[in-house]
């Protein structure tokens, strides 16, 4: 338990690092390495309930790095989408936080 608290606190300090919130920055590097996605599907790769993930897509969105919108086959599905300026965003913090 100690190891992985020390190692969340080092990876928290390299996201924090990059200005992003913890959050933002694993929906943004989700939508990064998968694509666009249904926002029911976001949350669980970044550990969030329904609740917390329509909050943590509507942040970004609102500030420009992500877009959402219906889903082509089914209305009731809301995609969300890195645009140019997330994706601008995302890389260099991704690069940063993975040491690369």
């Amino acid at each position: 338990m100690k190891a992985m608290r020390a190692l969340t606190r080092y990876a928290a300090a390299g996201i924090e690092e990059t200005g992003l919130g913890l959050s933002d920055f694993g929906v943004l590097e989700a939508l990064l390495h998968k694509g666009p996605l249904p926002v029911n599907t976001i949350g669980p790769i970044v550990d969030l309930t329904p609740g917390s993930i329509s909050i943590a897509v509507d942040r970004p969105r609102r500030e420009g790095p992500g877009q959402r919108v219906e889903s082509a086959e089914d209305r009731r599905v809301r995609i969300v989408a890195l645009t140019p300026r997330g994706q601008g965003l995302i890389v260099p913090a991704f690069r940063k936080h993975s040491g690369r």
